[in-house]
């Protein structure tokens, strides 16, 4: 596959469909463990997993970090003319030691202070030796969560984003598989999820290893000359996208208290579900930004203003698309949705439909919100990229999750995430307007060295 001279169109949709695949399997690990772990141990359970879905959001986020940073960066120089190979894979060499780095700093944090991590994160005395109980096997492996996701951004700028989605596949099917197993056959519970997912994510990594024993492979370790720099680059670049799963995890942590304090535990399960359905809503806007970040960056690097512009389309076609079928989805069957994640009990499924069609209708705007990043990153405006992700994951969102319910009434809670998500998308719509117009009128910015 050329990024420059193969036609937009099929280029685009090859690499969604790969990054689609890869994006929603990987999602597929925390749907399965609830939707097995609920139907094993009731409600109970889902809210155990509700406490554990911030750490999901801080492994990978410090994976994208390193990755989405770094490969943007090395497809922007490969993309332009004159670009020695050696220059590229200093950013791969920079950001791979970088996910070292994070990979031990959360192995450290998750191995040895996981009960008060789990305190923090909501857990009551009740819940939290059933999140103990699914994090135990997950602290064996922490590392391959955080390698995965940045293997996966460079094996899709490297020219292989089958492979990414073939590993990710892999995993994920078995986890369907050692869920069931281990939960239900082998009668381990919530422990048993755990194991699965860990086993999952091992077979994972050694799929995407296989990269760097293949002819298509060009990544390459290498001596970096400005090692402060490229990090201070990879992780400007790379903030935004970062920011995102982190502040996922920082607003669950939010509303999981939030939610004890004014609504209760049926309460919890039921956003414990809707955490794992955003989930996947929020994997389908990353495969979107994941197909075309290394069409537009590279394009960018050459300087082909077209190709950027039909790529953008594409996109936008897919974000609403998306948005459309998920919030259809969920506004029509949320019991439904509650009975595949749960045994649920009658006062779950009372509650669940009015929480369902007040949070949900945010999925409207959440996927051109989180593509939106991925675009402004791609064209190296990192600082617009970071408004938005700082706004809609902390600042706005934040803020509407204490203010609502105290000025108004515990049902105005669930309400924060529909009006952040229009605000940031009015502010979305005017800066990507403002730098697709313009783009081919001035000198892009600087191009890192």
């Amino acid at each position: 596959m050329d990024l420059l001279k193969d036609k937009v169109r099929p280029l685009y949709f090859r690499y969604l469909a790969a990054a689609f695949g890869s994006a929603l399997t990987s999602s597929i690990y925390s749907v399965v463990d609830m939707a097995m772990v609920g139907q094993y141990q009731g409600p109970d359970g889902t809210a155990a997993l509700a406490v554990v879905a911030p750490v999901w959001n801080i492994i990978y986020s410090f994976g994208l970090l390193a990755g989405i940073g770094g490969s943007v960066l090395f497809s922007t120089l490969r993309g332009s003319k004159g670009a020695r190979h050696e220059d590229e894979n200093e950013y791969f060499t920079t950001a791979l030691g970088l996910a070292v780095f994070f990979a031990a700093l959360w192995w450290i944090v998750i191995a040895f202070f996981d009960t008060p991590m789990l305190r923090l994160f909501g857990a009551s005395d009740a819940l939290l030796p059933l999140a103990q109980d699914y994090v135990l096997p997950i602290k064996f492996v922490v590392p391959f969560f955080l390698f995965n996701q940045m293997l996966a951004a460079f094996l899709r700028n490297d020219g292989n984003p089958g492979l990414a989605t073939a590993g990710v596949l892999a995993g994920g099917i078995f986890n369907i598989f050692g869920d069931w197993f281990f939960v239900f056959a082998c009668d381990m519970g919530i422990f048993g999820a755990g194991l699965a997912t860990a086993i999952g994510a091992a077979i994972t990594f050694f799929v995407m290893l296989t990269h760097f024993f293949s002819r298509k492979c060009t990544l390459r370790l290498v001596r970096p000359k400005r090692v402060p720099l490229q990090i201070q680059q990879i992780i400007v670049t790379g903030f935004s996208t970062f920011f995102i799963d982190v502040a996922m995890g920082i607003l669950t942590i939010l509303f999981n208290r939030q939610i004890m304090r004014y609504i209760g535990a049926d309460g919890l399960s039921v956003y414990g579900i809707i955490v794992n359905v955003s989930t996947i809503v929020q994997c389908c806007a990353y495969s979107i930004g994941q197909a075309a970040q290394p069409i537009i960056s590279r394009n960018l690097g050459a300087k082909e203003w077209t190709r950027i512009r039909q790529t953008l389309r594409y996109a936008l076609y897919s974000v609403a698309a998306f948005s459309l079928f998920w919030t259809a989805l969920t506004l029509a069957v949320p019991n439904g949705i509650v009975r595949v994640f749960m045994a649920p009990t009658e006062s779950v499924l009372a509650v669940a439909p009015s929480i369902f069609r007040s949070y949900c209708i945010s999925f409207l705007l959440l996927p051109l919100n989180i593509f939106s990043t991925y675009y402004f990153q791609a064209l190296m405006k990192p600082g617009t990229a970071l408004v938005v992700s700082v706004s809609r994951g902390l600042v706005i969102s934040g803020a509407l999750i204490y203010a609502l319910p105290a000025l108004f009434s515990p049902e105005a809670l669930w309400y924060a995430m529909p009006v952040t998500e229009l605000v940031v998308a009015v502010f979305v719509v005017w800066r990507m307007a403002q730098y697709t117009r313009t783009l081919g009128a001035s000198q892009p910015a600087k191009q890192p060295a």
